[in-house]
């Protein structure tokens, strides 16, 4: 990178495009520096666990303190532990995933009714399924995954936590055909540019550029655009990213709502001191530096609709999953399996 395009803060050099971030994320110029810090000098943060059963007792790790709005089936280790390789591991009794991602779907629970049909439309390796088959309980899980090449992470997780799921791998524009306003609940976690990748110590080329910014948010409005028209009347669609940009972020969220303005944003108390200071619209953010995770951006839409039919029966619904019910056959054929968790 062109000397013109770095900025000196302390003994480091800094990318501008990251230095401009994080001066329109804070207005504070220590948490500017703490952010910086976070992302240029990334520090290990501790694994967490969803159980899917009960918890054991006596508990097999040592876990730090819960925080406020953590959910009770999920643990987060005191050390760097490797808990992928223990028996209850390859035994389904938990999965492996970023606290970070925990803070996302925790907008979940905030969920009153119950809950016949869930809809994970970017499912893989599965993290979100499982939260949301676990917080919950849906009577019917789809778990969508467009991208073959992912698709046998995702069953092979699925099935290893013994998850009652129906895993089907259709473009989001398919399904606003085939699926109209069938689920109470539908999942975005959206690909994006994945800035929080650097806060884990990976590498993530060009991901403050705002090109792939722009591309990355006009995917994510496309699949929200048509992951909007498969909520059913009074259904949440809960929307995250793992990135920080704004333009993938609020931004979206603001035009989503323009654009069906029959949904409407859904305060969360339990996390209101995550607020984002980016928008009027009730939506939350962690960042690295917090130290609980890599980071992540969540916010809960509810379609307002009063309509109490459906366009899907149930009896239609069976149809299509029927139809689709050999996929966790087939793909294993077209995918690669992996024996390890998936981390989303």
């Amino acid at each position: 990178m062109a000397k013109a395009q770095k900025v000196q803060q302390g003994q480091e050099i800094v990318p501008r495009l990251l230095q401009k971030l994080s001066q329109r994320l804070f207005d504070d110029p220590a948490e500017q520096a703490a952010f910086i810090q976070a992302m240029t000098t990334p520090q290990p943060f501790l694994p967490s666990l969803l159980w899917v059963g009960e918890k054991p007792d006596p508990a097999p790790f040592d876990t730090a303190a819960p925080v406020a709005w953590q959910p009770n089936f999920v643990d987060r280790l005191l050390t760097e532990t490797r808990p992928g390789r223990h028996p209850l591991h390859q035994q389904g009794e938990f999965y492996c995933l970023d606290f970070s991602s925990v803070f996302a779907a925790t907008v979940l629970l905030h969920l009153d009714r119950p809950v016949q049909v869930a809809l994970d439309m970017c499912a893989a390796p599965g993290g979100k399924s499982i939260f949301a088959w676990k917080a919950l309980q849906p009577t019917t899980l789809i778990s969508n995954e467009v991208i073959g090449k992912r698709l046998g992470a995702l069953i092979s997780n699925l099935k290893r936590c013994h998850i009652s799921a129906a895993p089907i791998s259709f473009d989001p524009s398919e399904l606003a055909t085939v699926l109209p306003q069938v689920a109470d609940v539908v999942l975005v976690d959206a690909p994006c540019s994945g800035q929080s990748l650097l806060a884990k110590g990976e590498k993530n080329p060009g991901c403050f550029h705002p090109v792939t910014i722009g591309k990355n948010a006009n995917r994510q409005k496309r699949i929200l655009a048509n992951a909007a028209q498969t909520v059913a009347p009074q259904g949440f669609l809960a929307y995250m990213t793992c990135t920080y940009a704004i333009e993938e972020n609020e931004q979206v969220s603001e035009w989503l709502l323009e654009r069906f303005p029959q949904f409407q944003a859904v305060e969360i108390p339990a996390l209101s001191a995550y607020r984002s200071r980016l928008t009027d619209l009730p939506c939350y953010r962690m960042f690295p530096q917090m130290g609980l995770g890599a980071g992540a951006f969540t916010i809960l839409l509810q379609n307002r609709e009063s309509s109490i039919s459906r366009e899907m029966t149930e009896c239609g619904l069976a149809t299509f999953l029927q139809a689709n019910s050999r996929l966790s056959e087939t793909g294993r054929s077209k995918a690669t399996l992996s024996a390890k968790d998936g981390i989303s």
